[in-house]
């Protein structure tokens, strides 16, 4: 599983290696992941159902949004605001789980809105080919975080337990993203370099596909819950690293800030929610 995260965590570095718009990226990007997917799942049943239907296009949206964040604000941006997921989560699922909200979500939300707001008081240069639209992309980046809650909600709707296979949504999903670009692609046809192929044929191929697998496999074996949900906080920390390391995007002092206090308080509220299972059982 943490395997399956290091290699989430390098999405935003070959999004940005690469020359073609976020349309071409995106078309590439899922049609590898569908074969991948389809190829080492399979077995265990595609069926198509509604509810199947309905939480692929969120998938589908996840995927669309970020890629597009990703070209148009900064890598850190991008995955920070796309993490607010979980003030999103604690707000909708009272009204679709029936869970109760309590007085350490309300404060998990204030801060996390309060760190949110950090990114959107930045005064960044028009001449920043890596981040073209930081204002949009932010936006965008938001959009990608809510679409990402529902999601996380309705897997844990009954319905989607019942399915044998849990990469199903994702597989669609992918497909469904495929379908959507095509229009794009034929009014906009791209002109990818090498760079570009080799660039989308990762990310579709590892950087979703084996790793998605990977994370199942995870889940699969039996891995926690809370444990997937701490190692998960590998991504946000070191997909801006890669990306500062590699093509030298640099976030701003406040976006680092507002990321910070994110993701230290969801892992802390992560933390509260599940003391019980770090204290040490009494013999």
């Amino acid at each position: 599983m943490l395997f399956a995260v290091l290699l989430w965590s390098t999405g935003g570095l070959f999004i940005k290696m690469t020359t073609v718009d976020a349309f071409a990226v995106n078309c590439g990007r899922s049609l590898f992941a569908v074969i991948t997917i389809g190829i080492f799942t399979y077995r265990k049943g595609l069926k198509l159902s509604p509810f199947t239907f309905l939480t692929s296009l969120l998938f589908a949206g996840i995927l669309i949004s970020f890629v597009y964040a990703t070209k148009t604000t900064t890598a850190a941006n991008a995955i920070f605001l796309q993490y607010t997921a979980p003030i999103y989560i604690l707000m909708l699922s009272p009204l679709i789980l029936k869970d109760r909200f309590r007085g350490i979500d309300l404060l998990t939300v204030v801060l996390c809105l309060a760190g949110m707001s950090l990114f959107f008081w930045d005064r960044p240069s028009t001449e920043d080919k890596l981040a073209p639209n930081i204002f949009i992309g932010n936006l965008v980046a938001l959009a990608s975080g809510v679409l990402f809650a529902l999601y996380f909600i309705l897997l844990r709707h009954r319905r989607s337990l019942e399915n044998k296979n849990a990469a199903v949504s994702a597989f669609y999903g992918n497909l469904l993203v495929v379908l959507f670009m095509l229009p794009f692609l034929a009014l906009h046809p791209p002109q990818p370099t090498s760079k570009d192929v080799f660039a989308i044929l990762y990310l579709g191929v590892i950087q979703i596909g084996i790793a998605y697998i990977l994370f199942t496999y995870g889940m699969a074996g039996g891995v926690r819950p809370f444990d997937a949900s701490i190692i998960g906080f590998v991504e946000p920390l070191l997909n801006p690293v890669w990306v500062f390391l590699v093509v030298g995007e640099r976030p701003s002092r406040l976006a680092v800030i507002g990321g910070a206090i994110i993701l230290l308080t969801v892992i802390a509220h992560t933390l509260i929610n599940n003391r019980d299972r770090l204290t040490p059982a009494k013999i």
